[in-house]
């Protein structure tokens, strides 16, 4: 098992799937603060603030509140995409080694960029219906939301874990 210290630093160009996911993640991300700001003079001062397990809102707010969304969605982002960018920091089983080390940081790195972008889109899809059900066009998020949202970040680390497991 090499130290992190140790560990070969390769260079690997981004996949299809990758970019693909960047492309969704961003787009949405970025497309719901125009949204956000395309709407901002007809917000009402009071907004869903917070949702709870069922999607029902149980908490009003300002509207200035909506902007923590974005917010910590730049924070994930930037702190994600250093994780991503740096494969070589992450944690591997005893089994990693410098033949198997372009695999484990492929997979690890894909693994890192759905995320990345699951929340993006989890973010994006709350500031569009918090907006939306403060003009008055939505009802909540609906019982669907968290199972949805729990399984989408669920999975790529699942899917990871198993894939792992076949390297050699």
């Amino acid at each position: 098992m090499l130290s992190p210290s140790k560990r070969p630093k390769i260079k690997i160009p981004k996949t299809k799937s990758e970019w693909m996911w960047d492309i969704a993640g961003y787009a949405m991300y970025i497309g719901s603060i125009i949204f956000l700001l395309f709407h901002w003079s007809d917000i009402p001062d009071k907004v869903p603030a917070h949702y709870n397990a069922l999607g029902e809102i149980d908490r009003w707010g300002s509207k200035t509140e909506l902007f923590i969304l974005p917010a910590v969605g730049v924070f994930l982002l930037i702190f994600m995409q250093l994780f991503e960018k740096f494969p070589e920091s992450h944690n591997y089983p005893q089994r990693f080694n410098e033949h198997n080390a372009k695999q484990f940081y492929l997979l690890s790195r894909k693994m890192m960029n759905r995320l990345k972008n699951i929340c993006l889109i989890i973010f994006a899809s709350i500031l569009y219906e918090s907006v939306s059900i403060a003009l008055g066009w939505g009802e909540g998020l609906g019982v669907w939301f968290l199972p949805v949202t729990l399984l989408g970040a669920v999975y790529p680390i699942v899917s990871y874990l198993i894939q792992q497991r076949k390297i050699q």
